[in-house]
């Protein structure tokens, strides 16, 4: 399995480094796509971060899944032109699209919510609201191909919600 993930500055430090390792913990590989991949990108609490690859390095197609971290990145990912688009290749491809906290904000941004359930930090629950998707208070919903949780303190049953619908994904191919 082959899973890309997006960095920028201000992510939430676990919401980026529990599914990553977890992934890895299952033997698939893991990339990292970011605008720079020369720079470090911080999060929240300090943590580092460094992408293995920029937007123009990758193609939707070779991958199974895509994870968004939270934190604040999201507010940076979302006017990322390649970022956008990408998020919407996977989502017509019908891969699984997993989202935690404040990451919301790109699935909202690539206007692919309309008509699932999911959930969030109840901070941005008026954007997907708005990006019709109707919003509950769940640790994890799957709704379709979109995977959503609200904090970290779900990590735990997101990341395995996450793995179980990418499974599914690949079984169905």
């Amino acid at each position: 399995m082959k899973i890309l993930s997006f960095v920028a500055d201000i992510f939430e430090d676990l919401e980026l480094w529990y599914p990553l390792i977890r992934l890895k913990e299952e033997g698939w590989e893991v990339d990292v796509v970011a605008l720079d991949k020369k720079k470090i990108y911080t999060g929240k609490y300090g943590l580092k971060a460094e992408a293995n690859k920029t937007y123009d390095e990758v193609k939707s197609e070779d991958y199974d899944g895509l994870l968004i971290p939270g934190g604040y990145a999201p507010d940076i990912l979302r006017v990322e032109e390649d970022c956008i688009r990408l998020t919407k290749e996977f989502n017509e491809q019908g891969k699984p699209i997993g989202m935690i906290c404040h990451a919301g904000w790109v699935p909202v941004t690539a206007d692919i919510l309309r008509g699932k359930t999911g959930t969030s930090t109840k901070k941005i629950k008026a954007d997907l609201e708005g990006a019709g998707m109707t919003w509950v208070d769940k640790e994890v919903v799957v709704s379709e191909n979109i995977i959503s949780s609200r904090s970290p303190k779900d990590l735990h049953v997101y990341t395995t919600a996450f793995i179980d619908e990418v499974k599914k994904y690949k079984e169905g191919k």
